[in-house]
């Protein structure tokens, strides 16, 4: 069950950002999207602070912004709805480039922009850093109710499994004839996603067997028995610090 799983947003290093215990990474970034959301819409430069921050933690951790803005475009089906307020907005209006804009609808677009955008920077930064396996255990370790824990590695142990299972199933398919491209073969398409859903569910039954042999109480097995140093938690929340700093800035002075 230890098995480690690479991931596409996973950037492996030995910086401090990627040294420190997952635990405080978690909490680090909870607080950090805590402190975007609690930000007026009004503060633009707070947002502004708020991206600094997050650029200093890229340039300790070694991540290249390019790298992260590749990724952050996972947000772009999201952004539909920004799009469309101020085109439907309540008045007063403003005119911009010929075109009527609400003046409430693009103060709410840019709010969900700039919150959205910062909030997936944040676990983009968190994932980057921090290996699945080590998140498992940061979770554990913050005493995350114990089934959540358990499907979670469940699933990432067995993801990669029944997706090889289905490209093989795939191939079998091609194999004998069968065209994807035709809808009349739509229905060979449903049974495969069905034949797939009755082993994978098969395979669980029998991975549950296996542990309950092998003794399984319901618990996973503590995964580390490192302990976290109230130094390891100044450096994780030296960021929230000022996050926080900038948030109470921006309630003041707004």
């Amino acid at each position: 069950m230890g098995a480690g799983h690479s991931h596409p947003l996973h950037l492996p290093g030995t910086s401090p950002v990627h040294r420190l215990p997952a635990e405080v990474k978690i909490v680090a970034a909870f607080l950090g999207v805590v402190c975007v959301v609690l930000t007026p819409r009004e503060a633009f430069a707070v947002f502004g602070g708020y991206l600094v921050v997050l650029a200093a933690v890229w340039a300790v951790a070694r991540i290249p912004p390019g790298w992260m803005a590749r990724r952050a475009l996972i947000e772009a089906p999201f952004v539909v709805l920004a799009v469309l307020l101020p085109l439907t907005g309540p008045d007063p209006r403003v005119e911009w480039l010929g075109l009527s804009l609400s003046g409430p609808g693009l103060l709410g677009a840019w709010g969900i922009l700039v919150k959205g955008t910062l909030g997936v920077l944040t676990s983009l930064t968190l994932a980057a850093t921090t290996p699945l396996r080590d998140l498992l255990l940061g979770l554990q370790r913050l005493r995350a109710p114990a089934v959540v824990v358990t499907i979670a590695t469940l699933m990432l142990r067995y993801a990669d499994v029944i997706a090889a299972e289905a490209r093989r199933m795939r191939l079998a398919r091609l194999s004998r004839g069968h065209d994807p491209r035709f809808l009349w073969q739509v229905g060979a398409t449903a049974r495969g996603v069905g034949s797939l859903f009755v082993r994978s569910y098969e395979r669980g039954e029998r991975v549950h067997l296996a542990m309950l042999s092998r003794g399984w109480a319901g618990r996973m097995p503590l995964l580390s028995t490192e302990r976290t140093t109230p130094r390891h938690w100044a450096l994780g929340m030296a960021p929230v610090a000022v996050a926080a700093a900038l948030v109470v800035t921006a309630w003041v002075t707004t």
